[in-house]
């Protein structure tokens, strides 16, 4: 049977993804820096305490400052002793930039230089020491205990340098508040320049409006001699022009409401008056007419019946009616009596008529003089209508200069009005900025704050640890976790063994509740997966190094496959340095090395390990080239033969890394279990010795992670949990223990 023509196809492709891959997929990426942080949970510890120390020491060891805090008060509009505005721009409700242009007056260089200089700062030697200022420039050289006189002016720099740096300008959010702090490591004089910073701003900023007012005043002085003289010349203008025109005009007269109308013409003032007269005049002769009009032919015309005399007339021809009717009464009208009375009442009617025709008369004659009053108004009137339209035509141009001669009345009377009022306001004073609180001597340190730095302290060791713990988790290739098989190897993971240090491999297999041949039994398991026949027939177990683990896996899935009534031989394929002979008691004088050579008897070459039901064979003789006994096919010959006998055959080999052995003896059986130190071996290195198997056409079915220890690993707890079920606490701890 000749099984290398299998050997070249990847295992990896028949196993589905292992429950331990899943799970590290699934896992929150909360809960995977949970468990990176307690892998490197001392290193943390450790840099963490570390910062807190040095925080500790660094407070202990700091100066003692204190600050002093000045309260002022700071109006967009200013307490103003008089009604009167200063020249200044007024800033809006909403524009902070008034606010701002006074916090950067604060920290002006101006204003510190101004403190020191009352404070007499700058040629104080203790005030540099206490700010532990040095400098080798002449100005600081002392000279009898003094500074020399000439540098003073880069004294002065430096020490409002001094005091701007250690000033802090904090404004109250929402309010015209802004406190001035200053800290300094003496709280008297901290105190004492917080008070000083505010009383030389109120004066500098008193003298800057003082200075703009006068600036003000000078330029309003000019000003208004120029606009004198353009008055005096445009009214020199107006007045030629009306002598030139002969436009005689009255002056002007202020009205009931207390307004002072322009100036008007004599003819304005004639034609109002001939006009109010005409109105009058017609009004007159409309109600005449009205009045004569309405005689009518009876003489019954209004003035007829308001008439005194024409009614007495009427009622005595009334009266003298009613007599003659009741002497027809009874007689005839040529009744003497009735004739008489008769005469009397044709004597009324002709008085009646005479009264109403002078009546008429005299309506006709109020009438006619009515008519020719109004004519004669209405022809004056046109005369001064035509006077009056000559006056406007000639009074364009004396209009135009009235109009210039009223604007530069205006302009100089609103700046003369102005000059008085900036006279008095800069006389007066004005200030928006007021002291609320001065600074006391503060009685506390503002800082160091032990508190405040711990906590910065222990913030930098956190994240100085944190960093620290990541960059060790980037550079660490150590494999110590089951799931970093999978995604740094790219192999299937067939388990996880955990790591014994109480007992023997042997002893810890014989004890079938240990945790090492649980974790074998499910290697086994898994690798009844690898291939379409269940568990492979022939197998070779191999790892990067020494020491990993290879043989104690061997070894272990001997013992599991024999004692699932599998009849398996294990083959100390190592020539180099073999191992399995001890696990027998036996020694390796005649072994695999043996058939190698030519021998063709199998059965002297074997020996059996009784308590764990299967057969080994050692490794025979140490040859002097290993290598070139695996060159050839005497190895695919003995498991063949091997084969016909046993239904698996497990070939310890050598380590992969510095030797040709391993991949020579993979490219002869179906496939290679890989075996993994946890935290023994770098991940680059199992790499390269993988693809020395790959150049071999070795199929590998998988890895096994060997000595895990669950409390070093990546993610802490979680892959141990089956091992130690349905025992007792004592039995699991001694299993674990190590």
């Amino acid at each position: 049977m000749n099984v290398a023509s299998t050997n070249f196809v990847p295992a990896s492709g028949l196993n589905p993804p292992s429950p331990t891959r899943v799970e590290a997929e699934r896992l929150p990426l909360l809960k995977q820096y949970m468990r990176v942080a307690m892998r490197w949970r001392y290193v943390i510890i450790g840099i963490t305490v570390a910062a807190l120390m040095l925080g500790l020491v660094i407070t202990l060891l700091m100066t003692p400052k204190y600050t002093a805090i000045t309260t002022l008060e700071v109006s967009r509009e200013s307490n103003q002793v008089t009604n009167f505005q200063g020249v200044e721009r007024e800033t809006s409700v909403a524009d902070q930039e008034f606010y701002q242009t006074q916090y950067g007056l604060l920290r002006s260089r101006a204003l510190s230089e101004r403190v020191a200089n009352q404070l007499r700062l700058v040629d104080d030697p203790e005030f540099y020491t206490r700010f532990r200022y040095s400098s080798s420039k002449p100005a600081f050289d002392l000279v009898g205990g003094r500074y020399p006189a000439s540098g003073r002016p880069e004294r002065q720099r430096v020490a409002g340098e001094i005091l701007l740096k250690n000033l802090s300008v904090n404004p109250t959010r929402l309010s015209r508040l802004v406190d001035v702090a200053f800290t300094s490591p003496n709280a008297i004089f901290s105190s004492q320049v917080a008070n000083a910073w505010a009383d030389n701003f109120i004066q500098t900023n008193l003298e800057r409006k003082v200075q703009a007012t006068a600036y003000g005043r000078d330029l309003l002085q000019r000003q208004l001699a120029l606009q004198k003289e353009k008055l005096d010349q445009s009214q020199r203008q107006l007045v030629g022009y009306a002598s030139a025109q002969q436009i005689i005009t009255l002056p002007a007269q202020s009205g009931g409401d207390g307004k002072t109308a322009s100036e008007r013409s004599i003819v304005v003032d004639d034609l109002a008056a001939l006009n109010g007269a005409l109105a009058t005049a017609t009004t007159d002769r409309i109600q005449a007419q009205a009045r004569y009009e309405q005689i009518g032919r009876s003489g019954a015309s209004t003035e007829a019946l308001r008439n005194l005399a024409i009614n007495s007339l009427r009622q005595r021809r009334a009266e003298l009616a009613a007599d003659y009717q009741k002497l027809m009464v009874q007689f005839e009208p040529g009744y003497p009596a009735a004739r008489a009375i008769q005469s009397q009442i044709d004597q009324l009617d002709r008085s009646i008529a005479r009264e109403e025709n002078r009546v008429t008369g005299s309506q006709l004659a109020d009438y006619r003089e009515a008519r020719e009053r109004e004519q004669a108004l209405q022809t004056k009137v046109n005369q001064l209508k035509s006077r009056y339209l000559d006056v406007r035509r000639r009074s364009i141009q004396y209009n135009i200069y009235q109009q210039e001669v009223d604007t530069n009345r205006a302009l100089y009377d609103g700046l003369l009005q102005r000059f008085k009022e900036i006279g008095v306001a800069g006389g007066v004073g004005i200030n928006n900025i007021a002291i609320v609180d001065t600074a006391d001597v503060p009685q506390r340190p503002s800082s160091p704050k032990l508190g405040l730095n711990l906590a910065l302290a222990l913030l930098l060791g956190l994240g100085l640890s944190a960093a620290v713990a990541y960059a060790l988790e980037q550079i660490d290739e150590a494999i110590a976790d089951p799931a970093e098989i999978e995604r740094r190897l790219g192999l299937p993971l067939l388990g996880s063994v955990p790591k014994v240090a109480t007992s023997t491999p042997q002893e810890a297999l014989l004890d079938r509740k240990s945790d090492l041949f649980d974790a074998y039994l499910a290697v086994q398991t898994n690798l009844g997966f690898t291939t379409e026949h269940g568990v492979p027939r022939s197998f070779v177990v191999t790892s990067t190094r020494p020491a990993e683990g290879k043989s104690t896996t061997a070894f272990a899935l001997a013992t599991t496959l024999a004692r699932a009534q599998r009849r398996v031989i294990l083959v100390d394929g190592d020539m180099r340095s073999p191992s399995v002979h001890h696990l027998g008691n036996v020694d390796h004088d005649r072994g695999l090395s043996n058939f190698l050579a030519g021998e063709e008897e199998i059965a002297p070459l074997t020996f059996t390990m009784a308590e764990l039901g299967f057969t080994a064979m050692s490794a025979g003789p140490i040859p002097p080239n290993a290598a070139e006994l695996l060159t050839g096919n005497r190895l695919s010959v003995l498991i063949e033969r091997l084969l016909e006998t046993y239904d698996h055959v497990i070939i310890d080999s050598p380590p992969v890394m510095g030797l040709a052995d391993a991949p020579l003896i993979a490219s002869r059986v179906e496939g290679v279990i890989y075996t993994v130190e946890s935290h023994g071996i770098r991940s680059s290195l199992v790499k390269t010795a993988l693809s020395r198997l790959a150049s071999a056409n070795a199929r590998i079915f998988g890895a096994v992670l060997t000595k895990f220890d669950a409390r070093k690993a990546h993610y802490g707890y979680g892959y141990d949990y089956g091992y130690g079920y349905g025992r007792s606490d004592g039995q699991s701890a001694r299993a674990r223990a190590g």
